[in-house]
């Protein structure tokens, strides 16, 4: 009986230290923001406090590392963005999938993008630990 009790408990208390990390929609989506500003920005110590240092990011021209996408950061040219249509579920208690629309300024003019980020908790923080985006098409007429 005394096992039972402390499966028990020790579920429970699991269940609220998750839920208790765990991001709210609003949170999340908050985090996904601060990450474009971030590069946006060309803020490299808010892309570390944001982005795990095994994120993994694909894009339509390569598969990039956390170091590759920090070197790339200076030629990204953008001036200003907007994020929309949020999708936010949560498969685990330590993993939160968001997905989005991007509407992004850049040098050559807007680009729309879709977009998909992973967060996983780590240490206590949310991490982004994967990201992806491709050019949206646009439907056919």
């Amino acid at each position: 009986m005394q096992k039972y009790i402390a499966y028990v408990v020790g579920a429970f208390v699991f269940t609220i230290a998750v839920s208790i990390a765990a991001p709210d929609r609003d949170e999340i989506i908050a985090k996904e923001k601060s990450v474009w500003e971030a590069f946006r920005d060309k803020n490299v110590d808010a892309v570390k406090k944001l982005v795990s240092p095994d994120v993994a990011a694909v894009y339509p021209d390569g598969i990039y590392n956390f170091q590759q996408r920090l070197d790339s950061m200076n030629k990204i040219e953008m001036k200003s963005f907007s994020l929309s249509d949020f999708n936010v579920v949560r498969p685990a208690g330590d993993v939160v999938v968001v997905s989005y629309k991007a509407k992004v300024e850049g040098k050559d003019g807007w680009s729309d993008l879709n977009c998909g980020t992973v967060w996983n908790l780590k240490n206590g923080e949310w991490k982004a630990v994967f990201h992806s985006d491709m050019k949206a098409e646009q439907p056919a007429k």
